[in-house]
């Protein structure tokens, strides 16, 4: 359930709109649900800013489908990643109102409450055959209120088509870097910016790069300082850092207060006279 959300029902309560019946009867399902195979956590919006996500792979299209229901049934945003052909179809006629995106994997809803936007991350994607994982991180990083700007088919192998990028590279908060074969890309954007970098592997490649694997160790072994490194193909826990960071540095940047030292005027001090003869 969404903070907003239980806020207005506690005020509703005290003002007597709301009888203390119907308002247990809204928070029934905290702090989880058991449902069949499922254990919803309709807690995890209050502990960690965002509500659970529905991993969609390796479950049947009825569990995604039930764990979807009951976790949009409180009103919180819905998203479920790695969206196989056959569940996606189901996902859109029982929320009509939802998104799927094909490519990204991902299906996404809008929740009674909208997340405020907070932050800046910017996905850069080193080649076009990058695009489902860097999408996944684009859809996580957007569902979760920050504003992203998204940059495909900027890989090492034509570099200059990164230098139209400096500004994003210094405005963004943070910024994710998804790459296969080498996995360069990240450790030049890394060498670029004192923005973090979250760098992402993915398993695009021939033979020798190991499905990910060599990409994964050349990120892990950058000499650029300000990267880290998610897993292969993992663009949701890329998007969901950087908004993290986003969403952090915003509220940091509102609570910036000088001291008080700073604050208060200082007294003019009179100008040295300069040493000279008495007239």
């Amino acid at each position: 359930m969404h903070p907003d959300r239980m806020r207005q029902i506690l005020e509703d309560v005290q003002s007597g709109v709301m009888t203390a019946d119907a308002a247990m009867s809204a928070f029934r399902r905290l702090p989880f649900e058991s449902l069949n195979d499922l254990r919803l956590d309709h807690h995890r919006h209050l502990r960690c800013g965002f509500p659970e996500v529905v991993f969609g792979l390796g479950k049947t299209p009825t569990q995604v489908l039930d764990a979807a229901k009951g976790l949009q049934a409180s009103g919180s945003p819905l998203l479920v990643t790695r969206v196989d052909p056959e569940t996606g179809p189901l996902l859109q006629k029982q929320f009509p109102a939802g998104r799927w995106n094909r490519r990204a994997r991902c299906f996404i809803l809008a929740g009674e409450s909208l997340i405020p936007p907070a932050g800046l991350v910017g996905i850069l994607c080193a080649g076009t055959s990058d695009l489902p994982v860097a999408e996944e991180a684009v859809e996580t990083a957007r569902a979760m209120g920050a504003e992203v700007e998204f940059t495909a088919d900027v890989g090492i192998a034509g570099l200059h088509r990164l230098s139209d990028k400096k500004e994003l590279l210094l405005s963004a908060d943070a910024l994710v870097v998804v790459a296969g074969m080498e996995g360069a890309l990240a450790s030049v954007v890394g060498g670029l910016t004192d923005k973090p970098v979250i760098a992402v592997p993915t398993s695009v490649g021939y033979g020798a790069s190991f499905k990910g694997l060599t990409a994964l160790l050349a990120m892990l072994n950058s000499c650029a300082s300000g990267v880290v490194v998610v897993n292969i193909d993992n663009g949701f826990g890329a998007g969901y850092t950087a908004a993290l960071i986003g969403r952090g540095r915003c509220a940091a940047m509102k609570d910036v207060r000088l001291p008080e030292k700073q604050l208060r005027k200082q007294p003019e001090k009179p100008p040295k006279k300069r040493p000279g003869k008495e007239q």
